[in-house]
């Protein structure tokens, strides 16, 4: 454990350095600057926060960019022509994100520039960022810094007198956080998007540090290779492509909409490091270094110019053949290769082990039966030294969890490996410890020693074959757990047998092993590093300490498969055994005596609780439009599993008698989702904290205008509603109905996880009353109306943002916390 934590600390600090090798060098007019790309990313953010429909995104952000864009355009050389346009597109879509939901969006802001050749060209690669922010968040990393990249890039590309072979179109695009709404204006209504033929995505899931591709194609292996021949700094997994579009984080990126709506093949790559401050007040530029832009420019303008000068991308269709196995090692080179050659690959390997395997069991004709129960029996053990430590390992983690000391490493990474790491180190080798003592007790040590390594060998190899059968380029990973592992053997057997050779097989077997157990260091510190700042924000439904426990057991048992041997190979692993569980059982007493503390105020390296706030009016209607309940007051979120336990000693009134009760009758329960993110959360974990009834400036005008008998039963109803640039529309068909069409998405409605229908509705500076219907087929009698609708309006910015009682409230919240409020309305009506 403790060289698990050496060697993960020893990568995290390479991992820093090799951002570059020294510091920028010089910029000349043709060269990427990142002193010139940070003051781009400066200037944004001083912005501040660019919520869709705010004046600082529609205007200041919007102006800010032309201005440079100009400015870039008259300084530019005569080997190109640059051609600026602002889109403000309206557009509507279904997505199956989030549960899945449709989107409706009004007079958003594109800012598109087109750089190409003097002579013109027919074709495109576009680079795409957004320059928009969740509200309360100055967003330097999502996504402003990339937007600066971008800037820089169209710069350097614009002074050269080397002319492109196609065009590159920069997309600043003004409407990213509010799901991906105006790269979907872009791609489905701009007349450029026709011409493009691949992409690259700017994205962010942390603040700094390396981009890593983490998505690519769909298919198209040759733009996989023209990062790994242009990238100076690449840093890309496969791993982490399928872990992604697994839907195990819950995040999604433009990547999508260019994918599922433009058809268009691309590159997906974003910020990993420090997660913990990435959409929070924190996200400041200061905190990006200089040597992350640095690294970034280089690889998405080394990149770009690889794909514009590609006689490739004019034919892209024509290179859509299959997945790509792709992987970076330790940051200095990317390994590629067709998905098809690696499945060859992979079944080789597996054969071979399997043959291997085969003539040891067979190599004494006599106890071949023999052999073959031994080592099923040592297979069946390590399966359940396995299954016995994640058992183990997760009724710890659930005790952590019900006992109120949830994410106690959140801010202290090393106690979950203190924690966690020893417990299954311990279970694991008590389980092998008490199977040589008692079931193998007469049994050769280096016979027992051999099976075991066996055993691993057999698993791996299982491992190998279905992941390859399902399809995962992943099943790499497990091909260096095969081949390397197998290749050691083959070499150290000698030695094995040999007495007075113990130093000299270890020496060997673990130079052997050497290559397999480093990238598997390399990618766990890449995937704690990406998922450990997910569990402060990923709901209250899961618990986070089961899910690191979790990830902890399995590099566990994945970096002790093939020293398991050694466990009977020893004379004893008593003292061993004793150590870990002493730092368990004291790891243990810290965490509950609470002496961890999940948070961090600290100003160079904030880990804060996420707390969201709404100060909230509700009015639910009857049939006859009377109004038959209303209230008002401040809803609280805490967006972690810890509620907000750690809240109530700081502000008293929230506590648990402030329950969020759930009002049956209503869609998505009477309250004002933004998103439909409820499955996220249990009611018993929201707080409703009466206050005064708020009165905005510009309410909400929600209008019938007319009610149309259809065909086959079906009723159409259509609506009018004005309001601010951000509303939740939910849809509930009441018993005996169903909502069979509307005007929204591509017509086919769309239900949400619960069978609620939502539609998330956002619009620009400007825009005109929103209009749209609903169909529903209804029964013959329906006394009681046959539809449920709510319609939720939420003020992010300007005057009605925030209440008198609601900026109180938010001022009294410890400042290891990031509490993000504003004001909206819920209103209920049955029809």
């Amino acid at each position: 454990v403790l060289l698990y934590l050496l060697a993960l600390r020893v990568l995290a600090q390479v991992s820093h350095r090799q951002l570059l090798s020294g510091p920028p060098a010089a910029a000349g007019p043709r060269d990427f600057s990142a002193a010139r790309a940070r003051a781009y990313l400066d200037n944004i953010t001083a912005i501040g926060p660019r919520t869709v429909g705010s004046p600082e995104n529609e205007v200041l952000a919007v102006n800010y960019l032309l201005e440079q864009i100009r400015g870039i355009a008259r300084e530019s050389t005569d080997a190109h022509k640059i051609f600026v346009d602002i889109q403000r597109p309206t557009g509507s879509f279904s997505i199956d994100f989030l549960g899945g939901f449709t989107s409706y969006y009004a007079n958003i802001t594109n800012v598109i520039v087109k750089l190409e050749p003097r002579s013109g060209a027919e074709h495109a690669v576009l680079s795409n960022c957004h320059f928009d922010s969740v509200p309360n968040t100055p967003g330097a990393s999502d996504d402003a810094v990339s937007c600066a990249v971008m800037l820089e890039i169209l710069n350097t590309l614009s002074k050269s007198s080397e002319s492109l072979q196609h065009a590159v179109i920069f997309l600043f695009n003004g409407a990213e956080e509010n799901i991906l709404q105006a790269s979907h204006g872009f791609i489905t209504q701009h007349e450029w998007a026709k011409s493009i033929r691949a992409f690259i995505n700017l994205e962010a899931a942390g603040v700094g540090g390396k981009e890593l591709v983490f998505q690519t194609g769909p298919e198209n292996p040759w733009l996989v290779q023209a990062y790994v021949v242009a990238a100076k700094h690449p840093f890309a997994s496969v791993v982490a492509q399928e872990i992604f579009q697994s839907g195990i984080i819950p995040a999604d990126t433009d990547f999508r909409i260019y994918r599922d709506f433009g058809n268009v093949p691309g590159i997906d790559l974003a910020f990993i490091e420090n997660g913990y401050i990435y959409h929070t007040k924190y996200d400041t530029s200061d905190r990006i270094l200089t040597d992350s832009i640095q690294r970034a420019g280089d690889n998405i303008l080394a990149v770009l110019k690889y794909l514009a000068t590609s006689e490739k991308l004019a034919k892209s269709f024509e290179y859509r053949h299959g997945n790509v196995v792709f992987f970076d090692i330790l940051g200095l080179f990317v390994l590629a290769y067709p998905a098809r050659i690696g499945t060859i690959m992979n079944y080789i390997t597996a054969v071979i082990a399997f043959i291997y395997l085969s003539k040891k069991v067979l190599q004494s004709k006599t106890r071949a039966i023999h052999n073959l129960k031994t080592l099923f029996t040592a297979f069946g053990l390590t399966l359940t030294s396995w299954v016995c430590t994640l058992v183990a390992v997760l009724v710890v983690a659930m005790f952590v969890s019900v006992i109120g000391r949830a994410l106690s490493w959140y801010t202290h990474f090393y106690v979950s490996v203190s924690l966690y790491g020893s417990a299954a180190a311990a279970k694991l080798i008590l389980v092998h410890m008490l199977a040589k003592k008692f079931f193998y007790k007469n049994t050769n040590e280096q016979y027992l020693g051999d099976i075991f390594f066996d055993a691993s060998l057999m698993i791996w190899s299982i491992a190998l074959a279905v992941m390859t059968q399902m399809g995962l380029c992943s099943a790499f990973i497990c091909t260096l757990w095969v081949a390397f592992p197998l290749l050691t053997k083959l070499m150290v057997h000698k030695e094995f047998h040999q007495k007075g050779a113990t130093m000299k097989f270890i020496v060997m077997y673990m130079l052997g092993m050497f290559v397999p157990y480093l990238y598997m260091l390399y990618l766990s510190w890449t995937v704690f590093e990406m998922f450990t700042p997910v569990m402060g924000r990923s709901g209250s439904e899961i618990p986070p300490d089961m899910v690191l426990a979790g990830f902890i057991v399995v590099f566990t048992m994945i970096l002790s498969s093939y020293f398991v041997n050694f466990i009977y190979l020893v004379k004893s692993t008593k003292t061993t055994l004793v150590t870990l569980t002493t730092v368990f059982v004291v790891t243990l007493i810290l965490v509950c005596s609470g002496i961890f503390f999940p948070y961090s105020s600290d100003a160079a390296n904030p880990k804060p609780k996420r707390v969201f706030l709404q100060h909230t009016n509700r009015r639910f209607h009857d049939l006859d439009g009377n109004v038959i309940k209303s209230d008002s007051g401040i809803w609280i979120n805490g967006f972690d599993y810890n509620g907000i336990s750690h809240i109530t000693p700081h502000v008293p009134e929230i506590n648990d008698t402030i329950r969020t009760p759930c009002e049956e009758q209503a869609p998505f329960c009477g309250l004002p989702w933004i998103l439909p993110v409820h499955f996220m959360f249990r009611l018993v974990k929201n707080w409703y904290l009466p206050a005064p009834e708020i009165l905005p400036r510009s309410p909400i005008q929600f209008k019938v205008l007319s009610k149309e008998l259809m065909p086959l039963n079906s009723v159409r109803l259509s609506f009018e509603v004005s309001g601010p640039s951000h509303m939740s529309l939910y849809v509930r068909p009441h018993e005996g109905s169903a909502l069979s069409s509307w005007s929204l998405g591509d017509g086919t409605p769309v239900a949400s996880v619960g069978g609620d229908y939502f539609v998330f509705y956002s619009h620009g500076l400007q825009a005109a009353p929103w209009h749209f219907w609903v169909e529903l087929k209804a029964p013959e009698k329906h006394s009681d109306g046959i539809v449920s609708l709510a319609i939720a309006a939420h003020y992010f910015f300007g005057e009605d943002q925030k209440s008198p009682q609601l900026y109180a409230l938010l001022e009294r919240f410890p400042n290891w916390t990031f509490s993000s409020g504003w004001s909206c309305t819920y209103d209920l009506f049955v029809f």
